[in-house]
Order: C-alpha cells, then structure tokens, then sequence
C-alpha cells in the first residue's frame, strides 16, 4: 500500500525524527559504514541547506534525504552525494520514490549536474529504486570499508542530468 506522503525541507526540528530513522538504516548493517548516528550540528554542517527534505504523513516524518557536496574544488561544485533513508515501518511504500522525485527535481534547478551514491550490493531494495531514476552503475568498489570487522563492497552508482548542459 503506498503512503499519502507531503515532502518538505528538512528543519531542525525534525532532526529527532531523522536520527531515529538514521538510527534505524544503520541498525540494518545494510545501509551505511556508520555505526553511530552523527549530532544535528556535524550533519548540518555536512549537508547542502537547500538539498535536504522529510517526507511526511500526518505530521510523522517517514524518511529523509539529503545531498552532500563530494569536493570543497570549485570544479566539483555541481557534484552532490545522495543520502536517503526510509523508516521501518515505511519502507516499500512509495516513500523512497517521493523523496527522490523531490531531491532530482531541487538537484537540477540548482545546476547540480551530477549526483552520485555508494550502496551495498546486498540493498537491492536501494538498488532498484535508484535504477529506475537512471542512476547508472560505474563499478563495485571491492573491500572497501570494513564494518563489524567484515570487509564490505559498495556499489557506486551516479545519475547525470539530462537537463544541464
């Protein structure tokens, strides 16, 4: 059953919300290299203000997603990084696809030609959702990162905007 979702930006407000669903993705061990959810002010700090909104239902935030410069080089300034995370209790409802829908949308208007995003093979649910939004994949970064002492791959994935030029 799909959710009735309303996207909007991400406040500080919510960040309880968006911790618990972070939470959540990390608690997977399919999600993310991190272990430990980030304070509001180092994940402010890392993500781009106009690139970061909650998906919300009744007044509940389902999920987020936000976007993350990969370079302080000017040359790079149109590169962003994709994190998006769905709550337990949402996810195969449509509200991946609303969040995405909203951040490929805000990406373009802003002159961000390129948006890209590492996922562990074994998230096929991430896998196919970004496929269908044309992200292509470029490689498997074999033994990237070790989490609980296992070495992990990681898909890297990048999407191209048909719209900039």
């Amino acid at each position: 059953m799909a959710v009735r979702t309303a996207v909007r930006d991400l406040r500080p407000a919510d960040w309880p919300a968006v911790a618990r669903i972070y939470a959540e993705g990390n608690a997977t061990r399919n999600a993310t290299f991190e272990t430990e959810v980030p304070r509001w002010a180092e994940w402010d700090a890392a993500h781009l203000a106009e690139h970061r909104f909650v998906a919300i239902d009744e007044g509940d935030v389902l999920g987020w997603i936000a976007l993350a410069p990969v370079s302080g080089r000017c040359c790079y300034g149109g590169v962003a990084e994709v994190s998006a995370y769905v709550a337990e209790t949402a996810r195969g409802r449509g509200v991946g696809t609303t969040l995405l829908e909203k951040v490929v949308s805000s990406s373009e208007r802003d002159g961000i030609w390129t948006l890209e995003t590492g996922v562990f093979p074994e998230n096929e649910a991430s896998l196919a959702l970004l496929k269908r939004f044309r992200f292509r994949e470029l490689g498997v970064r074999e033994r990237i990162g070790k989490l609980d002492g296992v070495w992990r791959d990681v898909v890297f994935l990048e999407r191209r905007s048909e719209v900039i030029e």
